[in-house]
């Protein structure tokens, strides 16, 4: 068979054609021809073409019980479940979840995760440990704010105290009828009849912590320790039940989040 100028002509333009590329509008699938014979998938249906995003998905984490409650009014619905976990100090919300007779992706979670307050974190570091008077000293100056009884002030004049006799000896101590200890030193143990003193120390003392951050402040108790060893006395304190003193402050956060949610709360992580 012979083919002409016109009817190859004629063939060439009808193949142009098929491959030439159609105008397509966003939110749909096309298969597109390519001139090596093969098809090409062409997907419209992303949020990149559409502006839309197929569903909600994705973590956020917030730090107080108002941020989750703001967050969570804005995007649960009748099936969202929420869950606590106390030793993780989380509390998390699948917004997205199952309902009674239809799969859900449960990949939209919103999850408050409390971080403890660097003040907390300072006395639990120190708590049950003796150490010398000048670093005692200097962690009572510092923690000011957070002592309520005895007040602030008179806690920095026992700092100070203890911080002035760093290089006297001590020979004993005492407890006295209003409920502190005295200790009794000697200023200059070389000179014939050195100096003698005393320092009196509440046997125990009240603190006023917030345990997470955006949290209240929660009162402990702290009971004060001491050694005397040759001379040198060093010091410290035991907290009553810091954890649970923790575990209460996350009870009345879950109890603040739950009186907002309206919906039970279920112990555990979600799957």
């Amino acid at each position: 068979m012979t083919y002409t100028d016109t009817s190859v002509q004629a063939v060439t333009a009808l193949a142009q054609q098929a491959l030439a590329p159609k105008q397509v509008g966003p939110g749909g699938i096309y298969l597109v021809a390519r001139a090596d014979g093969s098809v090409e998938t062409v997907d419209l249906t992303g949020p990149e073409h559409t502006g839309k995003l197929a569903r909600k998905r994705g973590t956020a984490t917030v730090r107080d019980s108002a941020s989750f409650l703001t967050y969570y009014a804005k995007h649960h619905d009748d099936n969202t479940e929420v869950y606590s976990d106390v030793e993780a100090l989380t509390v998390t919300a699948v917004l997205d979840a199952h309902t009674g007779d239809t799969a859900r992706f449960g990949d939209h979670r919103l999850v408050l995760s409390l971080r403890r307050t660097k003040a907390w974190q300072d006395w639990l570091h120190l708590d049950g440990h003796l150490v010398s008077q000048d670093q005692f000293a200097n962690f009572l100056e510092d923690q000011l704010p957070y002592l309520e009884t005895p007040d602030s002030a008179t806690m920095l004049e026992i700092a100070q105290s203890i911080k002035a006799h760093t290089k006297s000896e001590f020979q004993s101590s005492s407890r006295l009828q209003n409920g502190e200890r005295k200790f009794s030193f000697v200023e200059d143990v070389k000179a014939s009849a050195g100096t003698k003193g005393d320092i009196a120390i509440p046997e125990t003392f009240v603190i006023a912590l917030p345990p997470f951050e955006g949290a209240d402040a929660y009162r402990m108790t702290a009971r004060f320790k001491y050694r005397i060893d040759r001379g040198q006395l060093t010091l410290g304190f035991k907290l009553e039940q810091p954890e649970e003193r923790a575990k209460a402050a996350f009870a009345d956060v879950l109890a603040a989040i739950a009186e907002g949610v309206g919906t039970p709360i279920l112990n555990g992580s979600p799957a």
